[in-house]
């Protein structure tokens, strides 16, 4: 069996804001795009609402060459947001935009999932970080993709970024995953023994019409459609750039670390699903101030306790690859907080102070804005 060859490659999406009023542009200016697309080139391209963008990497051998990549991306729309007096935010909810206000990218697939969809897919005001790692050996990808599933609530809890809706606190700390859950083929993945036995199940849904082909899929990781890649897209997408080298680093460790075991014989538990949903449920409402049930130990564990187990687990393989200042930079996340954290920190503040709401709304767009494009990465 071939062993799995850890590139990566990470997408992220964006809203796009007014400068002047720190709402979404629901209809930016065409030649916003076009030069996006005349610097960036197929790097960047439109999402399902105009207001948003969406970047991608090209496939890299390392984290951090990925991450300055990515860094430079988001330079170079910052910059060119701002002829137009506007300016991207990386946060997977805007704090107060309504989704009936947005239109839609006229593109043919964005036109077909409306269609079809209905109403579900009108509130899709949401962006996400996916991240890709290199796997070309298919049985292998999804014996992996089997088992990494039990740790993608830690990875949601440390990227969350959505807490607003409407103008309103959810007390979630990630409402993105509950907006997109009403879209069907969405949440965590099915089992299989085999990639012969997803390539099955794609099949069958192909022949009774209800997708065209893989890519909508939509489960929080599963086989890219595209590339020979395992795609993680259970993340927030991260304000804080070092927060997302972090999550893309400890996902490329976990892959590796689980390919070490499968190498000695070894292999993580699989848990039943509704055990992880509820990891998972308990990621989306609370983050990292929460508690997540440790299946092994069979109890509830603070996350913070999680986490540092999760960093020894992956210590070995991380420094392989040259990460361990990434993946320790997990603790940084969970001393500060994720962005959700610091959003309602901003908002609890200014309305302690006296501001109105919606002026306390609009100071965690003025954080999100500074957040985003700001050069701060850990070399």
């Amino acid at each position: 069996m071939k062993p799995p060859e850890l590139t990566v490659g990470i997408e992220e999406e964006y809203f796009l804001v007014h400068l002047e009023s720190r709402d979404l542009a629901e209809d930016p200016p065409e030649e916003f795009m076009l030069e996006c697309t005349k610097k960036l080139d197929k790097r960047v391209s439109p999402e399902f609402m105009r207001s948003q963008i969406e970047v991608g990497t090209r496939p890299h051998a390392s984290i951090i060459s990925a991450i300055k990549e990515l860094e430079e991306m988001r330079a170079t729309i910052a910059a060119i947001a701002k002829k137009f007096d506007l300016a991207p935010i990386a946060a997977s909810t805007h704090p107060f935009a309504n989704y009936r206000e947005q239109i839609p990218t006229h593109r043919q697939r964005y036109e077909d999932l409306a269609s079809d969809l209905g109403t579900p897919v009108r509130r899709l005001q949401i962006c996400g970080c996916h991240v890709h790692i290199g796997i070309s050996d298919k049985d292998l990808l999804i014996d992996i993709m089997n088992q990494a599933s039990y740790f993608l609530p830690h990875i949601l809890a440390l990227s969350t970024s959505s807490p607003f809706w409407s103008g309103e606190d959810t007390s979630l700390s990630s409402y993105r995953l509950s907006v997109f859950d009403a879209l069907p083929r969405t949440g965590l993945p099915d089992y299989f023994d085999s990639f012969g036995e997803y390539e099955r199940l794609i099949g069958q849904l192909v022949r009774v019409g209800s997708i065209e082909d893989a890519s909508k899929i939509w489960w929080d990781i599963r086989p890219s459609s595209h590339y020979p890649t395992l795609e993680m897209r259970i993340s927030d997408v991260c304000t804080n750039i070092n927060d997302c080298a972090a999550i893309a680093a400890t996902f490329q460790a976990l892959i590796a670390m689980l390919y070490r075991l499968r190498q000695s014989n070894q292999r993580w538990r699989i848990y039943p699903r509704l055990t992880i949903e509820e990891n998972r449920w308990r990621a989306m409402r609370y983050g990292i101030n929460g508690k997540l049930i440790d299946l092994g130990a069979g109890k509830s564990v603070a996350v913070k306790y999680l986490v540092d187990e999760l960093i020894e687990l992956l210590r070995e393989d991380a420094k392989k690859l040259g990460t361990i200042k990434q993946l320790n930079h997990l603790k940084t996340i969970i001393k500060r907080g994720t962005s959700s954290d610091k959003q309602r920190e901003i908002f609890q503040t200014a309305i302690r102070n006296g501001v109105s709401k919606q002026e306390a709304l609009k100071q965690i767009i003025d954080f999100l804005i500074k957040e985003t494009s700001k050069e701060h990465i850990s070399k």
